[in-house]
């Protein structure tokens, strides 16, 4: 490596490039993502949208959350300009930069033809070294030395071999490898400034800015809830398994984002002092003399008073608890969310044997239910034709008295001129309003279809299988119902109740159990009887399989499309109409054509079913690929109390009402624009029987939009393993008790029909 040299820029010229792609590469990006872009209103749009009081004055919010939105935008623009307008200083003295050797043509220089004599080039040399001498008035060093190297170029042998050769008469140049930075950062006079500026880079604010970041970012949960809230959670839901609502909201009121010593943004006034007390009076049933910690405390009273006020839809001073209304609303989503996952880990540690109390049912329902009162500013209890604009208790009575309906879906059911006539009293501004939010509520198609992927036979569960239930969610609006008076409307999920398909007609599984009645009995001697005694070892009983239907007609599919129902149909069933004529035509080889088709036909069904199974994995596996980039924006909420532009999200889970447990986590679907599919996963029960499950829908915006589907399992008993190892070996007795009791602790069978 010889004759390599490394040094410093001395002139700044690849200093001066180094910043200029930097520049580049940083301002090109930012310009088109950051600059600021005035969106247009569509006509359209804003046509669609509601015109109601509450409306109007929510964006009026919505603007002045924002009051230094044009000066950021100002200040963006002119650092974008700025930034700009250095770019172009440094491609300027770029391009200014002269480098001698680039393009090196010493005719040019001498300003002599290529053709030129030797006389020619002598007198151009002296004409021009005589003006261009240092000596003289008009001399340039640094032209001179060029031309002198232009004239021994030409005159000298050595010197136009080596331009001919190499474009340079002094030969071939030696490597060397430069640093694109100016020489001045290493010279010794200015090595204070720079080891300086250094540590107060990397040793001082580097630090300072790392350690603010990770003190604020492990102080928050991964949804933006503090760790002490989270906490607290933890302890309110483990102390009351079994929580009702007025409690959830207390616990939701006592958060410490509510507490100005945790947030720095809660502002405290000397007026609360009056006005929460005022305001306390005026509602009943607050508890606000609870004596427990963080219960208590006047931070979580008054935040709770406010909830209830929200709720009541009380008009609040719109200088100081208003205020505090629309910071606190803000927060309830992130917060109601988080009760959910604390109470789904609780029920997660109560089936690990981690905790011993197990939260019900309930308890997450009831934190389920307070996301949709919150957006619309509503209590459960209350007629959801509130949720529409204009209408108050007064109108919903009106329309209760006449045509007793009780839910949008019945309201959004009646002919035109009856609706219209229920809402005389409005003008038709008004009426057009009203029936633009109603029409751009959701109409939610929600099914099911259960199966045992893992599994050969994927329409039979056994003890013990994992069970993949797949929820399909199909968005339709509510102007798909006007005046569809044959369409029975949905109901809102009660605990006993059974939740009807949105087409008011039952599923094939439910269709196939009320006609046939195939779900087997599970055997009396599995549960204890009056007595009490403890069942004694039991041997399951050898019947034929409860869940095959009626043979359908050939053709028919081979699956049924809502879960485990059915088994596989027989073989006369799958057969087809030539082979059934063959086989009565060829009587004397019956046996060896029957038994030959049956083979050819159990080879080809047992392909087929491996590609449906193969496409049906494929399917999985993109949509898990999809929903790892799962969007949170799907439709508009019509939320006029709350201060902020919310989007429809749902959530689906299976639990089981009669022992009032949560099988699956509940999955919040924040994505459902037109059609969405969810697989939930459970563990099927240990024990063979029929289970009735219930696999849930609920809106976390909408009130009156929940539904519900029985799902029900006719669990088989799994294959015996069989083994030669005798240290293996268990007795049945034992093992069957053990499942027994820790099945009976998992789901309840259906009591009902085990009684007849």
């Amino acid at each position: 490596m010889g004759g390599q040299k490394f040094q410093y820029d001395e002139s700044g010229g690849t200093f001066y490039y180094f910043l200029l792609s930097f520049l580049a590469l940083v301002l090109i990006p930012t310009t088109i993502y950051a600059w600021p872009r005035k969106k247009k209103e569509d006509p359209e749009k804003l046509r669609e949208e509601c015109q109601c009081p509450p409306c109007i004055k929510k964006k009026a919010i919505i603007a002045a959350s924002e009051p230094y939105k044009n000066l950021k935008t100002f200040c963006t623009k002119l650092l974008l300009v700025l930034g700009w307008v250095f770019l172009a200083y440094l491609a300027y003295r770029v391009s200014q930069f002269d480098y001698e050797m680039v393009n090196f043509d010493p005719f040019e220089i001498l300003g002599i033809p290529p053709d030129s004599s030797q006389a020619d080039i002598k007198k151009a040399y002296r004409k021009l070294s005589v003006v261009l001498h240092p000596d003289k008035e008009t001399g340039d060093e640094k032209a001179f030395m060029k031309l002198t190297k232009a004239y021994q170029a030409l005159t000298d042998d050595e010197a136009r071999k080596n331009w001919e050769k190499y474009g340079n008469p002094d030969g071939p140049g030696a490597m060397s490898f430069g640093i694109a930075l100016p020489s001045w950062i290493v010279e010794k006079e200015n090595s204070v400034w720079v080891l300086g500026l250094y540590a107060l880079v990397f040793m001082v604010a580097l630090p300072i800015a790392v350690g603010t970041w990770w003190y604020r970012s492990i102080r928050f949960s991964g949804d933006k809830v503090l760790l002490d809230t989270a906490q607290m959670y933890f302890f309110f839901f483990h102390k009351t398994p079994n929580m009702a609502l007025k409690r959830v909201i207390m616990i939701l009121a006592a958060s410490l984002e509510f507490d100005k010593r945790h947030n720095s943004q809660v502002v405290e006034r000397l007026s609360d002092n009056d006005e929460v007390p005022a305001l306390i009076r005026h509602l009943p049933n607050l508890n606000e003399k609870c004596k427990e910690q963080p219960l208590c405390r006047m931070y979580s009273i008054k935040a709770r008073a406010i909830i209830h006020a929200h709720l009541s839809r009380i008009m609040l001073n719109p200088d100081t608890l208003d205020k505090d209304r629309q910071f606190i609303v803000k927060k309830c989503p992130y917060l109601i969310q988080e009760m959910i996952s604390c109470v789904h880990h609780l029920v997660v540690l109560a089936y690990a044997r981690r905790i011993s109390r197990l939260p019900n049912i309930e308890t997450i329902e009831n934190c389920m239910k307070l996301s949709p009162m919150i957006i619309q500013g509503l209590w459960e209890f209350k007629n959801p034709l509130l949720q529409l604009p204009y209408l108050t208790e007064d109108h919903v009575h009106f329309i209760m008295k006449k045509k007793h309906i009780k839910n949008l879906q019945q309201f959004a059911q009646l002919k035109p001129e009856e609706c219209r006539q229920l809402l005389r009293n409005f003008s038709d501004f008004e009426y057009e309003n009203i029936m633009k939010v109603l029409g751009k509520m959701p109409l939610i198609d929600f099914s099911i279809r259960c199966e045992v992927i893992d599994d050969e036979n994927t329409n039979v569960v056994t003890a013990g299988a994992i069970v993949t239930v797949t929820v399909t969610l199909v968005r339709k609006n509510m102007k798909d119902l006007f005046g569809d008076t044959t369409r029975p409307a949905k109901q809102e999920i009660t605990e006993n109740d059974e939740q009807p398909d949105v087409n008011g007609e039952q599923n094939e599984e439910q269709q196939t159990v009320k006609k046939t009645n195939t779900w087997a009995k599970p055997n009396k001697k599995q549960h204890k009887g009056k007595g009490g005694k403890k069942p004694g070892p039991v041997k399951p009983k050898q019947h034929a399989p409860s869940n095959v239907s009626k043979s359908p007609a050939p053709g028919d599919s081979k699956k049924s499309d809502n879960g485990p129902v059915q088994e596989k149909p027989t073989k006369a069933a799958t057969a087809t109409e030539s082979d059934i004529d063959s086989d009565e035509s060829d009587n004397e080889d019956k046996d060896d054509l029957g038994a030959s088709s049956d083979e050819n036909e159990k080879k080809s069904s047992v392909e087929d079913d491996d590609d449906v199974e193969w496409e049906r994995l494929q399917q999985k596996l993109n949509k898990r690929e999809k929903l790892e980039g799962k969007s949170r924006i799907s439709h508009s909420v019509h939320s006029p109390y709350f201060p902020e532009d919310k989007q429809e999200y749902w959530w689906t889970y299976i639990c089981d009402r009669k022992s009032r447990t949560l099988l699956t986590a509940p999955y919040h679907i924040t994505n459902l624009v037109d059609r969405e599919e969810v697989q939930l996963k459970f563990t099927a029960p240990r024990w063979p029987g029929v289970y009735t499950l219930t696999v849930c829908l609920r809106s976390d915006s909408y009130i009156g939009m929940d539904q519900q589907q029985e799902l029900k399992l006719d669990v088989q008993k799994a294959p015996e393993i069989t083994t030669d190892h005798p240290q293996w070996d268990i007795s049945e007795s034992e093992s069957e008790h053990n499942d027994q009791q820790e099945n009976e602790s998992e789901f309840a069978t259906d009591t009902s029909e085990d009684e007849e």
